[in-house]
């Protein structure tokens, strides 16, 4: 396998952060989760930090070197992953168990197939252009399915933080599995917390993945998220990874080719209090190229 791959958080306006991700990979498979700790329950980064840990173990017990059943997997794993949030109530003392949503993909085989329990998201483009994304486990998404809201009355409608399905809790989730994706080289994959995709549209996370490098189109989306979003922001997270990728000059880019049958890496994704210095001119000027580049594109649609 060949993928440029780079992950990035940030604890925007709120007290602490209660995102985590990981991602995981094998010789011949390539795991990535993220999971979105519930500010509305106690101690939403317990169940984020317990979800991701029990997924990507589950990973490097059956991955040798890729899995069987890559749905099946997706679908058990993230049952245990609800399993082991409970447990952490007895063994940590809580009151009330935590939740959290995840969305974990697997890529192997020159494919992809992911499972998702709330509105963390994940989003496959191609040729610039987006391919699909997940489907919010949330009141929102209900709401826009029936015609009865529009898209851009998501971010102010009092109803946008509700979610029917999660990680933890005495309710069984309701967890989605992909139909198989191939990918071609090239293809781009970014998951996210809804820190981040409230705040951006679908053409700009198109565009500025097919404009700059993993490491430097997630920094460039959260920055713009997070000034948008203001001092009062969710925590936004973010992973983006391209497939078979050809830019020799990206310091993130992995060939696991020499790696043998029983190896794993691991990565833990970094949880950064607030954004890095920004230049505010470069910023204002890469939003506006990207901007120029997405009305092109959607002059020259038929």
């Amino acid at each position: 396998m060949r993928f440029s791959i780079y992950q990035s958080s940030r604890q925007g306006g709120r007290p602490n952060n209660e995102d985590r991700m990981a991602y995981s990979y094998s010789r011949d498979a390539l795991i990535m989760i993220i999971a979105d700790g519930m500010g509305g329950h106690e101690h939403g980064e317990i169940a984020a930090q317990a979800a991701v840990k029990s997924i990507a173990e589950a990973f490097q017990r059956h991955a040798h070197p890729k899995l069987r059943n890559p749905s099946g997997f997706l679908y058990s794993a993230l049952q245990q992953a609800h399993k082991a949030i409970n447990e952490c109530v007895n063994k940590q003392n809580l009151p009330s168990p935590p939740h959290t949503t995840c969305v974990a993909c697997v890529i192997q085989d020159d494919t992809a197939w992911w499972a998702h329990v709330g509105d963390s998201r994940l989003y496959l483009f191609s040729d610039n252009a987006l391919v699909t994304r997940t489907r919010d486990h949330s009141a929102i998404q209900l709401m826009l399915d029936e015609h009865l809201i529009s898209e851009s009355e998501i971010n102010t409608h009092p109803d946008r933080n509700k979610i029917y399905s999660s990680l933890g809790g005495s309710i069984t989730p309701e967890i989605t599995i992909s139909r198989p994706m191939p990918l071609m080289p090239q293809d781009r994959i970014l998951m996210c917390t809804d820190g981040l995709w409230t705040q951006v549209t679908d053409e700009q996370i198109a565009t500025t993945l097919f404009r700059l490098p993993p490491d430097n189109a997630v920094e460039f989306l959260l920055n713009h998220a997070e000034r948008s979003a203001g001092p009062t922001g969710d925590n936004l997270s973010a992973i983006a990874m391209v497939w078979e990728s050809q830019d020799e000059t990206d310091e993130n880019t992995i060939t696991t080719v020499a790696m043998s049958n029983t190896t794993f890496t691991t990565q833990l994704g970094n949880y950064m209090p607030g954004a890095a210095d920004l230049d505010e001119d470069e910023v204002e000027r890469v939003i506006s190229e990207i901007q120029h580049t997405i009305k092109k594109l959607s002059e020259t649609k038929p």
